[in-house]
């Protein structure tokens, strides 16, 4: 037992009211099998949710196990994932349907087709008792040098993103999944990583990207996440997951949102150097948010969030009725979607592939027993990319293709260069790229290669760098479209 779970020599809160506020808590934990037991305590006294990561999976049966071991303490406990598609996410080691990132299904836009995607990501959530989706992303994607938004975004138009949520919300409804559109009021216009520091947007109210927000909303999308982003046009002070201007005067009162707002993870930077978790959560859920989520697995930081939330409930900094209305719509939301489905249908296994290809636009190229370079930079430790490379793609239909993936900025640029020329030999030579503005090494490694070998096919795995060939995504079936498109499979 640690500080945090001795009784407190505080007067106990009544025992609905200590429910409630155990309620507005989402926690992350270790462990793919066991339980651990402090996790077992919160669940006990009324824990909303847990936030599942690649931590917590093996295999299907293993996540399945698990699902039903958490829901076999409390029914009506939410469990949640992470589950955009493309490069990011947490299931491929239970068999993940693959499908683009979303911004190449805004390329392609055929709605249509991103229900599909949906529908087969939501129906592997179901299969597996994970009824809560923090899918899909709501921002636009506004600025190039944006470090955090980019291909999880539909596209750089809000009517454009609008289309696109519209159908992936109505798809994993229809799975009896509960939705998350993030990031409100919209992460697309900054120009920082909230993960790493506080993130700003500069523009006026009027250049916001509120109408897929909305849109989301008119839709019927049961959950929203805010962005620890500061908005100076609506709160000069604070950010949206802290601002009760944002959450309540815009959120409620404007858009008239009546379901659950979470909050992104307490533990990014944005809110932890600033603020600290615990303050964050008291905050948070002063301002107006209804859960919030610390995704971390050492829960003695969900401990001191519960701890803070629960002093200032016995101080009166936090009012009763706030944290009543909160556990009141969590409580709505897991009677509709707590429980999995009985029977799971069957969904497009080949929409993925379908849509990948459809992005890429151009002539098949007809490289074949090429060198294929493949740069691109360290995974992101929050967004869990799924580590694809285009080698392993490219030899999956052409076993001639030799290749060199380089992940992050070499010391030895001019050396790594030559390794690669060397390596290659004779061979046609491609030279992939992920977003070479943002990284400016990968940049300069393309053009020492290119001055040596100028026809060689370069190749863009992001967004749009100055490659010939595009995916707009680094999700497996976005590289796989591409490698066809550059041996002249298709």
């Amino acid at each position: 037992m640690t500080h945090t779970e001795l009784p407190s020599a505080r007067a106990a809160l009544p025992v609905d009211l200590d429910e409630a506020a155990h309620r507005c808590l989402v926690a992350g934990f270790e462990g793919t099998t066991a339980v651990p037991d402090t996790l077992k305590r919160l669940i006990d006294r009324g824990l909303g949710g847990v936030i599942l990561f690649t931590r917590n999976v093996r295999d299907a049966e293993q996540v399945r196990r698990l699902t039903d071991t958490l829901r076999a303490l409390r029914p009506d406990l939410l469990v949640a994932i992470d589950n955009e598609g493309g490069g990011i996410g947490h299931l491929v080691a239970a068999g993940a349907p693959e499908v683009p990132g979303s911004y190449a299904l805004g390329v392609v836009d055929d709605p249509a087709l991103t229900a599909r995607c949906a529908d087969a990501l939501a129906g592997h959530l179901a299969a597996l008792g994970i009824t809560a989706s923090y899918a899909p992303v709501a921002d636009v994607q506004r600025k190039a040098d944006n470090p955090i938004v980019r291909t999880r975004a539909f596209g750089e138009e809000s009517g454009l993103v609008s289309r696109h949520l519209s159908a992936w919300i109505a798809a994993t409804e229809a799975r009896g999944i509960a939705s998350c559109a993030k990031h409100f009021p919209g992460h697309g216009g900054t120009l920082t990583d909230s993960h790493h520091e506080l993130a700003v947007d500069p523009r006026p109210y009027e250049e916001l990207d509120l109408e897929p927000f909305r849109a989301a909303i008119a839709a019927g999308v049961p959950m929203l996440m805010s962005a620890h982003v500061v908005f100076p046009a609506l709160d000069a002070n604070r950010p949206a997951t802290l601002s009760r201007r944002i959450l309540g005067d815009l959120l409620r009162h404007e858009l008239e949102f009546e379901g659950v707002l979470v909050s992104d993870a307490l533990e990014m930077k944005a809110i932890a150097d600033l603020y600290g978790e615990a303050a964050g959560a008291r905050i948070a859920l002063a301002a107006g948010a209804d859960q919030v989520i610390v995704a971390v697995p050492d829960l003695r930081v969900t401990l001191e969030c519960r701890d803070a939330v629960l002093e200032a409930l016995r101080e009166g900094v936090l009012a009763e009725e706030r944290v009543r209305e909160a556990a009141g719509r969590v409580q709505r939301l897991v009677e509709r979607y707590a429980t999995p489905a009985a029977e799971v249908a069957p969904w497009d296994a080949e929409a993925g592939l379908e849509a990948a290809r459809r992005a890429v636009r151009v002539p098949p190229v007809g490289v074949r027993g090429a060198h294929v370079v493949d740069l691109f930079p360290a995974p992101h430790p929050a967004l869990n990319w799924g580590g694809e490379d285009l080698l392993t793609q490219v030899l999956a239909v052409d076993p001639t293709a030799t290749g060199t993936a380089v992940a992050g900025e070499p010391a030895d640029l001019e050396g790594v260069a030559a390794e690669i020329l060397a390596k290659a030999g004779g061979a046609p030579l491609v030279v992939a790229t992920c977003d070479a503005g943002l990284y400016p090494w990968q940049g300069r490694l393309r053009d020492v290669l290119l001055a040596r070998r100028p026809g060689a096919v370069q190749v863009a795995t992001g967004l749009p760098d100055g490659g010939a060939v595009c995916s707009y995504g680094r999700g497996r079936v976005n590289l796989r479209a591409v490698a066809e498109v550059l041996v002249g499979a298709r």
